[in-house]
């Protein structure tokens, strides 16, 4: 059919066609939009939360852990090698005593008698060598003043000495000078060597006197101090002791605590011995006093050491300040050796300095940011560090920060709203 001239040719889309596309333009936008406002409605919100502390000014008391136990330093124990019966208690627990005071008298055994028999002969036989020592000594020593006298009626003879009281040393090497010479200086030697003969014969003496003392019906106390431990009763009966060699030990009966203060002994690593110093201060706890803290000082470091299972330790000797009642040898305790004190320093708990690739940084936190920032530290011990500089005291710094999600549902218009009606898609 022929288009009438003065007329364009329209193409008529079909009305069910463009229906069609609407609805599923208006199908996909309405997806959209509720899985923006479930988004919206139901949105999980990361929440930080940052636990701070001030930068503060204060001391900071740098000092290494060690634990170790009571030596016996102020201590002594009351021994003997006696056996029988004790007949006679002299002291009790709590009394004073001075060395060499008996303890305690023993009605002897056999045994017990044969040992002591034998010990007196010896020390009584120490004391007469001791005797003839001293005896030979003094006829040296008369010997030697002989001499010494002969040589220097010889020596101020006028053939050997001048007449302005020099030495005539040209007529001196003649063989009756050398020979009064020499004979003065032998004797002399002979005596300052009969000397340290009974200077030996004392020590053997005294050595014997021990020995019998240890097997003598009398028990002696060793030193001066205060009596404990004591558990002997009229009537105990005190048995001999051998050892695998079969040779006589020595049993305790008794402790004696001198008025020196106690001495701890604690074990240190390769790592921290270098770090402490004779005369450094300790602070010490014992289980057996919970409540109570002591004060003492480094004394001494066996810089020796010794090794077990392949980890070598150095036992520093730890003296306390004052004598404490109660204190016995072998209880534990714990020390912390004071090696460095700063005051007036900035500082920080050691959570809020963290380390990256070799830089330090502290975060702080400021009107709701937080900021890293560069520092440099000091010292530190095990809950603070030194800061030189970087922040300044009062500066909130970060030790923590915890991040923590949450689900919102919140009211919200409906997200519709925002296109202010209907959406034209086409059409008229």
């Amino acid at each position: 059919m022929s288009t009438p001239s003065g007329f364009s040719q329209t193409q008529t889309v079909p009305s069910t066609h463009m229906t069609l596309l609407q609805k599923a333009g208006i199908g996909i936008l309405a997806i959209a939009l509720l899985w923006f406002g479930y988004s919206k409605l139901f949105a999980t919100k990361t929440k930080t939360t940052y636990t701070t502390e001030p930068a503060s000014k204060g001391t900071l008391i740098v000092s290494i852990s060690a634990s170790g136990t009571i030596s016996s330093a102020n201590s002594a124990s009351v021994t003997t090698q006696t056996s029988g019966v004790v007949s006679k208690i002299y002291v009790k627990n709590g009394d004073t005593v001075k060395s060499g005071d008996a303890i305690a008298e023993v009605e002897l055994d056999m045994n017990g008698q044969q040992r002591a028999n034998q010990a007196l002969a010896s020390y009584q036989s120490a004391k007469n060598q001791l005797a003839s020592a001293q005896a030979s000594m003094y006829s040296l020593q008369s010997s030697m003043y002989s001499k010494w006298k002969s040589y220097m009626d010889t020596a101020q003879n006028s053939t050997y000495q001048n007449t302005d009281g020099s030495a005539n040393t040209g007529n001196r090497v003649l063989t009756p000078f050398t020979i009064a010479q020499d004979d003065w200086l032998a004797a002399e030697a002979q005596y300052a060597n009969q000397k340290n003969v009974v200077a030996a014969a004392q020590t053997s003496v005294s050595s014997a006197w021990a020995s019998y003392q240890q097997s003598s019906p009398t028990i002696y106390a060793p030193i001066s101090g205060v009596i404990s431990g004591l558990s002997l009763q009229v009537g105990s009966v005190l048995t001999s002791q051998t050892s695998s060699t079969g040779t006589s030990t020595s049993q305790r009966i008794a402790n004696i605590k001198t008025g020196a203060t106690p001495v701890a002994v604690v074990n240190l690593s390769e790592v921290d011995v270098p770090k402490i110093s004779i005369e450094d201060k300790v602070t010490l706890t014992m289980d057996a006093f919970s409540s109570q803290t002591f004060t003492g000082k480094v004394v001494s470091i066996d810089t020796t050491g010794s090794v077990s299972s392949g980890v070598t330790t150095y036992p520093a000797y730890i003296q306390f300040d004052t004598a404490i009642d109660g204190i016995y040898p072998n209880m534990g305790v714990d020390a912390k050796i004071i090696t460095d004190v700063k005051d007036t320093v900035i500082l920080v708990p050691n959570a809020a300095v963290k380390t990256t690739n070799g830089q330090k940084t502290v975060t702080v936190l400021k009107n709701g940011v937080a900021t890293p920032l560069e520092v440099t530290t000091g010292s530190a011990n095990d809950s603070e560090t030194e800061i030189t500089s970087g922040i300044s005291e009062g500066d909130v710094v970060v030790t923590a920060t915890t991040n923590s999600g949450t689900t919102s549902k919140s009211s919200a218009t409906s997200p519709f709203s925002s296109f202010g009606g209907a959406v034209r898609m086409g059409g008229r």
